[in-house]
């Protein structure tokens, strides 16, 4: 049976079409990945539940205690461990409060440690850590198969002003398999390290996600959201092999006509697509516009692994790089509840290159590869995500039948990007 569209019949002026959901819309929420799978954290790594690469998983962290994870992997395979931790709004976080991740082989032997603080805002935010075992010529040790243990843990428990709430936690493993041919040994050499220019030109508004899960993309231009103290927002950025990412972040004056000075007002970080941390700015606040910059980075390349300095060292592979962004809960003690204008220059500069000739894919499938439909939700600002909820598209002047038809082409576009949507 064939259906017949009509565009010459009324006009409507709106489709509901299916959308993203998680925008971040209260201060101190965050979005979890609804495909999470809840695991208990045990107290002796003998009893740890193992962590399935490619899976998200929701756990907790209590203020004195140690958890531990186990990863199950062979002699041959990267694997790398991101571990989010949400404190409840309200929250009293010190300036040494934050939190630390470590990897250790069956014999005890460290893999990696990475410790995250929350810094002089103390203003209470997701956070993340992460942990890795990397199989390479210079590091003798973690390159055995067997089970492999992660710990989580405060990064000051004992601490005056450490929260003495129990933290949720948000992890997610992924694997990143060995190239097919040994490659550098020795990070690159020559880049470009002069600071970038902040990219100009009128700002575009695009609301920034609840969560990593289902952050909000971004491409190349100047975005603008309105941030309430004690929130935070989440947004991905497609950065292929051999290109830069240069961020400049703005907060905007305040109406309240206030006084006082908050420090780190406003903090960005930026995690590489596995959600290790690369890099922070933090922004001070006197009620008068204000502006900051990432520290000039290099090109995404494979041999970054190899750089004696962490920040280097993340920029180890393309894929969706995520900027998060943080307006202090202070802020509202000097200028009232806003919300603030926020602003991002995002600069992705450079001809994307040919990646690494891997010798198997990562899991999950396409981590480490910038994709034609990256690139399309980038300029688009379509989220990924695992829920579907209904955005309304204006459609003015035309008929249900064409309406119906952009809707239809609008949803077809969604479902055929790598997860399901977010808005």
């Amino acid at each position: 049976m064939a259906l017949v569209l009509s565009a010459a019949v009324a006009p409507v002026q709106a489709v509901a079409l299916p959308a993203v959901s998680g925008t971040a819309t209260a201060p101190g929420s965050y979005g979890f990945a609804e495909d999470a799978t809840r695991i208990e954290g045990a107290r002796t790594t003998a009893d740890a539940d193992p962590l399935t690469p490619g899976r998200s998983y929701r756990s907790s962290l209590p203020s004195r205690d140690k958890v531990s994870y186990r990863l199950d992997l062979d002699a041959t395979t990267n694997a790398y461990v991101s571990v989010t931790a949400v404190p409840p709004p309200g929250s009293s976080v010190s300036v040494v409060d934050g939190l630390k991740v470590s990897v250790q082989d069956a014999e005890g032997n460290s893999c990696s440690v990475d410790t995250t603080t929350f810094g002089t805002a103390r203003s209470p935010h997701p956070i993340a850590a992460w942990g890795m075992r990397e199989i390479s010529p210079g590091k003798p040790l973690c390159r055995a198969d067997g089970a492999y243990h992660v710990t989580v843990e405060r990064a000051d428990p004992e601490g005056e002003g450490s929260s003495p709430d129990t933290w949720e936690l948000e992890i997610l493993a992924v694997t990143e398999p060995q190239t097919a041919k040994a490659g550098a040994t020795g990070a690159p050499q020559t880049w470009d390290s002069a600071t970038p220019q902040p990219l100009q030109g009128d700002a575009e508004q695009r609301k920034g996600a609840a969560g990593f899960a289902g952050a909000t993309p971004l491409d190349r231009g100047v975005w603008r959201d309105e941030l309430r103290p004690g929130q935070t927002v989440f947004y991905t950025v497609p950065v292929d092999w051999g290109q830069q990412l240069a961020v400049t972040a703005d907060l905007g004056s305040s109406d309240s006509g206030g006084t006082g000075y908050v420090s780190d007002a406003l903090e960005v970080t930026l995690y590489n697509p596995a959600r290790g941390h690369v890099a922070r700015l933090g922004v001070g606040y006197d009620g008068d516009q204000k502006s900051g910059s990432l520290p000039p980075l290099p090109p995404v390349d494979h041999a970054n692994r190899n750089a004696p300095l962490a920040q280097t060292g993340a920029l180890r592979f393309a894929g969706s790089y995520y900027l998060v962004a943080h307006l202090s809960e202070s802020v509202a003690d000097s200028f009232g509840d806003g919300p603030f204008a926020t602003t991002l220059r995002v600069d992705v500069r450079g001809t994307a290159e040919a990646g690494p000739d891997y010798a198997g894919e990562s899991d999950p499938e396409g981590l480490f590869d910038v994709s034609e439909e990256d690139r399309e939700a980038a300029a688009a600002g379509v989220p990924g995500g695992d829920d579907t909820a209904l955005r309304v598209v204006a459609v003015s002047g035309i008929g249900t039948g064409s309406a119906l038809l952009v809707g239809l082409g609008v949803w077809t576009l969604l479902v055929r990007r790598r997860s399901p949507v977010r808005s």
